[in-house]
């Protein structure tokens, strides 16, 4: 999955030829990228995609698409991105509190009798959110942070998905790569790399931190698995309706994460590991102010 992520199988519907340019701009390549890797595969697979940012004509986001005109013009683009005739989950990225979400479920609604999106999906919204864009366009899925190390959709979120049906889906499941062991306090991250501005990652804070990857490796080891897998397992087992997205470059992590779904942890185990888990005390925010901000509205 990629930030104007994919992953749902195109419908007949109209030919992506004929959809006019985007004027929110290029978009990110990665939805090219996606549509031409996938392109032998059409009908096979299913493709999901996100909605929210605004783009430059250089494909550098510039602020938020979320008035229904722009919803429809963003879904047109990807469209033709990506080459397929039918989105088939689509995610608003970030609730915008400018636009009543009504609206920008309203749009998504008319994507939806046009056939040119199967499915309703968002990220980071708050329960009561979720609820009020539900009663205009049923939610499929909702998107947001769950791990070991940060657990908020446990206060509201997960309730209402499972009140309502709906999926969920747990980005950075393994911490931003923290709690496969791999990281600590002597990491050095890359300039671009958006861990060197999350609170959380600074050395300080992985120092304390590391208490927690300990414990699940210590668990991990009695398992015969990695502390990686652990982490997926438990997210695994929490609901049968939640369906963690961990990303990786490497062929090798792509297979131990898939490993994952063949681990199964006991009621044992589960306490064991929620016991270990509340010993520890997380240091750091998981997003700047400016990122947080933007979530949970």
């Amino acid at each position: 999955m990629v930030p104007s992520r994919s992953s749902a199988r195109q419908s007949t519907s109209g030919s992506p030829s004929s959809i006019p340019p985007s004027p929110t701009g290029p978009g990110p390549a990665n939805e090219r990228l996606v549509g031409e890797a996938l392109s032998p595969y059409r009908g096979e697979v299913v493709i999901a995609t996100k909605f929210n940012l605004l783009f430059d004509e250089n494909g550098k986001a510039q602020g938020q698409v979320s008035r229904p005109e722009q919803v429809r013009s963003a879904a047109e683009g990807s469209l033709r991105r990506l080459g397929v005739d039918t989105l088939d989950l689509y995610y608003l990225h970030r609730v915008n509190p400018q636009v009543p979400i009504e609206d920008i479920a309203g749009a998504v609604a008319d994507l939806v009798s046009e056939g040119k999106v199967r499915h309703f999906g968002m990220s980071e919204a708050a329960a009561a959110t979720i609820r009020r864009a539900h009663a205009v366009q049923p939610v499929t899925a909702v998107q947001s942070e769950y791990s070991l190390w940060w657990r908020r959709p446990e206060e509201e979120v997960l309730a209402t998905c499972e009140e309502l049906g709906i999926g969920f889906v747990p980005y950075s499941p393994l911490g931003k790569g923290f709690l496969t062991g791999k990281i600590d306090e002597t990491t050095a991250f890359a300039d671009n790399d958006i861990r060197t501005t999350i609170p959380r990652f600074s050395a300080p804070a992985r120092r304390a931190n590391h208490a927690l990857v300990e414990k699940v490796t210590a668990i991990a080891a009695r398992k015969g698995a990695t502390p990686g897998q652990i982490a997926l397992a438990w997210l695994l087992a929490q609901k049968p309706w939640i369906v963690p997205i961990p990303g990786t470059r490497k062929i090798d992590r792509l297979q131990e994460n898939l490993a994952a779904a063949d681990i199964e942890l006991t009621s044992t185990d589960l306490d064991e590991i929620e016991a270990a888990v509340a010993t520890v005390a997380i240091q750091g925010a998981r997003y700047p102010e400016h990122l947080e901000r933007a979530t949970n509205l």
